[in-house]
């Protein structure tokens, strides 16, 4: 498959707790690399696709072990630039049952955050690029890398190529004077694919399901009552083929169900529901989604409902696996799609 996806956005080193204790009591801590693109571009490397992963970096060897473990596995790393000082951290405390996970971050003047317009040729690097991805975390970090963005997305367009945004909205992030409700709708209006929960489509849009109150899910979440949440959000951004919304019941830290639906030529198709007992991590949950719903309509390119079954799917799978990055292939994947969820050893 003659593919190529670009992703832009800050990676960063993850410092997480062993097992569930909390910070107070870990006298170490797991090192990886995780963010949201970068999750993206791994989950498509895995399933055979092209990738390149943009970013901006310092030079130093952290974040060269940063862009090692990226070609690991098989991100593309050439349109990477280098400069500034520091690679952003995230420390990760792992919840259990009624207590959440907490994330604290250490990514103030990070190399992306000090990006400006012009920094990245994206001419050059779209050029042959089948899609185009971004999160709402970007634009989030500083006005530089919300300037960054737009471009790459207004360069995307000239050029013809598709646009996915994630509306992935961090309310810790929003902190040099501008909110997402500013930023995002331009950036936004340039998106062919529109993926957010329901809580994005809220707090960044003022978009809510009509007669739903997300706080009180108790783990149960009727998919038809966010077909207003798309047909609202394409009134909004006319330029939107497809809106996606990922639906989490969250029963407690370690026990969610987990479903999507896809609205797009005016049909709204529905995925099964997982029920995920026993999460291992669900960090890099929705990037997971992400990157198996590009995977799928690039490749089920007329058959949407499977695009949105096989994200759901890779999602689910993402729950099981430690770190930021979803390691699972196609074909396990569409092992789940198919049903078969039994964990049965493959021998």
């Amino acid at each position: 498959m003659n593919k190529k996806v670009i992703t832009f956005g800050e990676i960063m080193l993850r410092l997480a707790t062993p097992d569930y204790l909390r910070f107070s009591q870990s006298n170490q801590l797991n090192a990886t690399f995780g963010g949201g693109e970068a999750n993206v571009a791994v989950s498509l490397a895995n399933y055979g696709i092209a990738t390149e992963f943009v970013t901006r970096l310092p030079k130093n060897d952290i974040a060269r072990a940063c862009v090692m473990d990226l070609r690991k596995y098989g991100v593309g790393t050439s349109h990477i630039v280098y400069g500034g000082d520091r690679l952003g951290i995230y420390f990760l405390e792992t919840g259990a049952v009624a207590r959440a996970s907490k994330v604290v971050y250490d990514r103030a003047h990070s190399s992306i955050a000090e990006i400006q317009p012009g920094m990245i040729n994206w001419e050059e690097v779209l050029k042959d690029a089948s899609w185009f991805h971004w999160t709402g975390i970007t634009p989030a970090i500083s006005q530089g890398a919300a300037d960054a963005c737009l471009e790459a997305i207004q360069t995307a367009n000239k050029l013809g190529i598709p646009v996915s945004c994630d509306i992935n909205y961090r309310k810790n992030l929003w902190k040099y004077g501008k909110t997402a409700s500013e930023i995002m709708p331009e950036l936004v209006a340039g998106c062919d694919v529109i993926l957010g929960n329901e809580e994005d489509a809220e707090k960044v849009f003022g978009i809510k399901p009509e007669g739903f109150d997300v706080a009180q899910t108790a783990g149960q979440v009727n998919a038809a009552e966010f077909e207003s949440v798309c047909t609202q959000l394409m009134k909004k951004f006319p330029r939107a083929k497809k809106v996606i919304i990922t639906l989490r019941g969250s029963i407690n830290a370690n026990h969610n169900t987990w479903g999507g639906v896809l609205y797009a030529d005016g049909k709204l198709y529905q995925s099964r529901r997982y029920d995920i007992t026993h999460i291992v991590d669900r960090v890099g949950g929705g990037d997971s989604f992400m990157g198996g719903l590009i995977y799928g309509l690039l490749t089920y390119t007329t058959d949407d409902q499977k695009a949105l079954d096989f994200a759901v799917a890779a999602s689910c799978l993402k729950h099981t696996i430690y770190g930021d990055f979803n390691q699972v292939t196609v074909d396990e994947v569409e092992k789940l799609m198919e049903g078969d969820g039994s964990g049965r050893v493959s021998r």
